[in-house]
């Protein structure tokens, strides 16, 4: 039984840093991809946040990049075999993942409402980004440029955190 969401996170990060690319060189890039992946781990913990909720997802799948490629107008390679790991984005978890990074405040919701009773793990380039941070994605923390896809689900995520 599919057990992890590490999958969806690699791959919903990687989709985000191609439609968001960074601003500058491999540091940037770094810098970007640390925050992508910060917001996606967030973003995928609150939508799928049972055993059984991940179990589901690994069953039927999550449904892919498609209708995000759509809307960015962010192409694949065009090889189906290098394409594939596309098939494990999950359009709400990208969706999310662009809300939190663009609304501060959001994310700190967010964080709170996953931690709540536990133990606490360490988002400081989601929440505390500091300028080289912000720099790297300008892209992806634009709330203009993000918007088309922060709204796709954006009344999900937050009745998840309200």
């Amino acid at each position: 039984m599919y057990a992890d969401l590490s999958p969806v996170i690699a791959a919903t990060a990687q989709w985000l840093t191609r439609a968001y690319p960074a601003s500058g060189g491999a540091l940037a890039l770094a810098l970007t991809e640390a925050q992508a992946r910060q917001a996606v781990t967030v973003a995928a913990r609150l939508r799928y946040p049972t055993p059984m909720d991940v179990g589901l997802m690994g069953v039927a799948g999550p449904g892919g990049s498609a209708r995000l490629d759509w809307i960015t107008g962010v192409d694949g390679d065009g090889d189906g075999a290098a394409d594939a790991w596309r098939t494990w984005v999950d359009e709400v978890v990208a969706s999310w993942a662009v809300s939190l990074l663009a609304d501060p405040e959001l994310a700190a919701r967010a964080v709170r409402a996953l931690t709540e009773g536990g133990t606490p793990v360490d988002y400081r380039r989601l929440l505390t980004p500091d300028d080289g941070d912000r720099r790297a994605a300008a892209l992806l923390r634009h709330p203009d440029l993000v918007a088309p896809v922060a709204v796709l689900h954006r009344a999900e995520l937050l009745a998840v955190v309200a």
